[in-house]
């Protein structure tokens, strides 16, 4: 009598699973837009509907859950492109949605730098995941954008998420100050003709 093969493991456990992780990776990013990447597991794991256990079952350390977040949300940012582009009114609609996308973003990327402090190869590994995935699907989205008269400021995708990227790495709890507004201001600029720098005449003075 011969030995019966392994049973496979059944789809819908392998589905939970990916549900499992797909739901706590989300709710990390939220707790952590909120309450920084220091915050408690427990937390965490409440706000995705699941035990501390399957927490840890899926991310033992809290640096892998956060470096998870971080491929989760490029990913997320990277897909949101075309569907945009495809859904929004407008080309320029779909590139004003898409930054705002990416400031969501930005919160967990800041707080990934203390916890890799002292890995700088694997730091500079996901920075570099995180330019060669987003800045070509932007770049699609200005070029829409520009083929449709919407866009016509000189600028890059590198450009402009640098710019981005700025005026989000120094906000700081202000109710006076709109860090959304404020990068609404700037996208919108890119729909006119940059106007040239007046210079001063240096007899004057």
């Amino acid at each position: 009598m011969g030995t019966s093969a392994p049973h496979p493991q059944p789809p819908r456990r392998r589905s939970d699973v990916q549900r499992n992780e797909r739901s706590l990776l989300e709710a990390a990013a939220a707790v952590f837009a909120s309450s920084g990447v220091d915050a408690p597991v427990r937390e965490i794991a409440a706000a995705a509907g699941v035990g501390v256990g399957t927490l840890y079952r899926h991310f033992p350390a809290r640096s892998d859950l956060v470096v998870a977040v971080y491929r989760h949300q490029i990913e997320s940012c990277a897909q949101a492109g075309p569907a945009l582009l495809a859904a929004a009114p407008s080309p320029f609609a779909a590139v004003l949605s898409w930054i705002h996308l990416f400031v969501d973003f930005l919160g967990t990327k800041h707080g990934l730098a203390r916890v890799w402090q002292g890995d700088a190869d694997g730091f500079t590994a996901l920075h570099l995941l995180f330019i060669d995935r987003l800045v070509p699907v932007l770049t699609d989205l200005l070029d829409a954008a520009r083929k449709a008269e919407e866009v016509v400021a000189p600028i890059t995708a590198y450009q402009l998420i640098r710019a981005v990227g700025d005026l989000v790495a120094w906000t700081s709890p202000d109710p006076d100050y709109d860090v959304r507004r404020t990068v609404t201001l700037l996208v919108s600029g890119l729909k006119q003709e940059q106007p040239e720098l007046w210079q001063p005449d240096p007899a004057i003075g």
